[in-house]
């Protein structure tokens, strides 16, 4: 039997279903950093992207105990996508606390109803926008970098499965995934494209 920090997402999603509250710890850790550097970068306050964080994390535990999480093998993108919309939603309720502009956008993002209604439409958007940038950035860095890096976001595999069709160590996997996520920060800072989800 596998320990559960070795189980994939889903497996965890439905292991916290069936009340083994362990599992969900487990999805907590895996991801509470990606979440809290999110939601501090796009906030800039200790304070509040912790009370986000919090509020996150009790939408994640209803949703999946109101059976609402079907998206097998997206676990990451559904969780990025709640942390978003939850973004969105506290910027339009708190008008005094908006500190992101978007005066220089065509399209206003927090305030089109038209955009707002539907919380997938959004994520479409950007991810529409920096999809093409971003498989161009993945295509300029080292081979070793990269094909570490499409292993583990494309093909989900572990680090000890990624080390094993590398022919390397575990560490070295390890290494190569954290050149190729700095490189793709440097190289899309320098361009102006958003890493951010």
């Amino acid at each position: 039997m596998k320990k559960l920090h070795e189980l994939a997402d889903e497996v965890l999603v439905r292991l916290y279903t069936e009340g083994n509250n362990s599992a969900f710890d487990t999805l907590l850790k895996r991801y509470e950093k990606k979440v809290f550097s999110y939601l501090l970068y796009s906030v800039k306050n200790q304070e509040l992207a912790e009370d986000l964080f919090q509020d996150v994390f009790i939408k994640i535990v209803v949703r999946i105990k109101n059976g609402q999480y079907a998206e097998n093998g997206k676990f990451a993108s559904w969780l990025m996508r709640i942390v978003h919309n939850h973004l969105i939603d506290h910027y339009r309720t708190s008008p005094a606390e908006r500190i992101i502009s978007n005066d220089s956008s065509e399209v206003d993002l927090f305030n089109n109803a038209d955009i707002a209604v539907n919380d997938n439409r959004e994520q479409e958007m950007i991810d529409q926008q920096t999809l093409k940038e971003v498989k161009g950035l993945i295509e300029k860095l080292p081979d070793s970098q990269r094909e570490v890096l499409m292993m583990r976001v494309y093909d989900e595999l572990s680090f000890k499965e990624i080390a094993e069709k590398t022919n390397c160590s575990i560490n070295t996997a390890l290494g190569r995934m954290r050149y190729a996520i700095l490189n793709l920060r440097h190289m899309a800072m320098e361009r102006g494209i958003s890493m951010a989800s």
